[in-house]
């Protein structure tokens, strides 16, 4: 028998947040390296944020490296007394631009690093991964435009030489929102905040 064939009790198990995470970042793995293109990785990044039970899940990831039954329906690591073991992106862009758009998983902490060059990340079909995310900045002579749809909120913690962060063009959000926190150092450069409705032409 099988071991990695569901039973019936497993596959039919209600899916949670952390299940459906766990499910989004194995596809984005499986991006990184190739195995899916990006009209499978959308598709499939949909139906996980979609999936009521675990079986759902399992189906998503049985094909690649590491998605048997076993490890999506397995239980979620344990958490330690200092928090969660937080997910993260680095974007780099050195003398270059690079992008992030569409519908993509917004890890709980995104690395922007330029210098010399351009970042611009549009959160506005993105899902956030945790109510409260961090963009962390280390910007040098470069520029990094952060895109949000209505209704996320974005609070300024960087630090400023000779540089900016104007959250001006965000549109106001209640304390309870989902946030987006700017941290880090902007040296001679900038960040920028705007909101845009989801589908909505610049």
């Amino acid at each position: 028998m099988n071991d990695d064939v569901p039973t019936a009790t497993a596959s039919g198990l209600r899916a949670s947040d952390a299940d459906r995470e766990r499910t989004a970042r194995r596809l984005g793995e499986a991006l990184g390296d190739g195995r899916l293109d990006h009209a499978e990785y959308d598709e499939r990044l949909n139906s996980a944020f979609a999936a009521k039970t675990m079986g759902e899940l399992v189906g998503l990831t049985e094909d690649l490296p590491g998605g048997t039954t076993g490890t999506a329906a397995s239980p979620a690591p344990a958490v330690s007394s200092d928090g969660p073991s937080e997910g993260s992106e680095n974007i780099i862009a050195l003398l270059a631009s690079a992008e992030r758009s569409g519908r993509w998983l917004v890890e709980p902490r995104t690395n922007a690093s330029t210098v010399l060059g351009s970042i611009e990340l549009d959160m506005c079909e993105a899902v956030m991964s945790r109510p409260r995310v961090v963009l962390q900045c280390a910007v040098l002579l470069g520029s990094v435009e952060l895109v949000v749809p209505p209704g996320v909120r974005v609070v300024d913690h960087a630090n400023t030489v000779l540089g900016s962060v104007d959250i001006a063009g965000a549109a106001p959000a209640g304390p309870d929102a989902p946030t987006v926190a700017v941290t880090g150092l902007v040296l001679l450069g900038s960040v920028s905040v705007r909101t845009r409705e989801p589908g909505a032409q610049d």
